[in-house]
């Protein structure tokens, strides 16, 4: 399998049909233990490549990294979340979507992995969350390693605060623009 470092990005966009969705579960660590057909169409692996290996095999570049902070803090405290994530393809390619993150507990309540579920983002929605990730990026930068994903985190705060809306209500809202 081709290693993540090795994949160059490329500006070509694959986009999503309004009635595909990807699916995808993992244990409690990150690592892929199922994933549908859809996923392994827009992914480019194959199933056997993408099982038992972490879920940020598709993590974009340019996705911030308070953007995957606020996701597993969620998660993490069993709380589902909304997220729009840019993802990369093994080609370098790169597809958007909206997606859905579940827990998934055992008959004690116990979380034993993650749910995603993930749709065809709002196209209307995609230039609005790339400024927003961009600038991101730039506090990430600016602020140093040590200091990134709080500074990426408050950047976006500040962003969802002006507009009056918690984070859900902001995610959603793109949604139906």
């Amino acid at each position: 399998m081709s290693k993540r470092k090795d994949i160059v990005p490329t500006e070509k966009e694959i986009v999503m049909r309004d009635d595909e969705f990807i699916v995808s579960k993992t244990d409690v660590k990150g690592r892929i233990t199922y994933v549908n057909q859809v996923f392994i169409d827009f992914s480019g692996y194959t199933e056997d490549e993408l099982i038992g290996i972490q879920h940020n095999v598709i993590r974009h570049p340019e996705m911030p990294r308070g953007v995957f902070k606020l996701l597993w803090s969620a998660i993490a405290d069993g709380q589902e979340i909304f997220a729009y994530v840019k993802n990369m393809c093994k080609d370098g390619s790169y597809y958007w979507v909206l997606a859905n993150i579940t827990p998934s507990v055992d008959v004690n309540g116990a979380t034993v992995g993650y749910y995603s579920v993930r749709r065809k983002a709002n196209p209307r929605a995609i230039p609005i969350v790339t400024d927003l990730y961009r600038k991101m990026l730039a506090a990430e930068r600016q602020a140093g390693a040590r200091d990134a994903t709080a500074a990426s985190l408050d950047l976006m705060q500040q962003v969802i605060n002006e507009k009056g809306l918690n984070y859900e209500e902001f995610v959603l809202s793109l949604q139906s623009i």
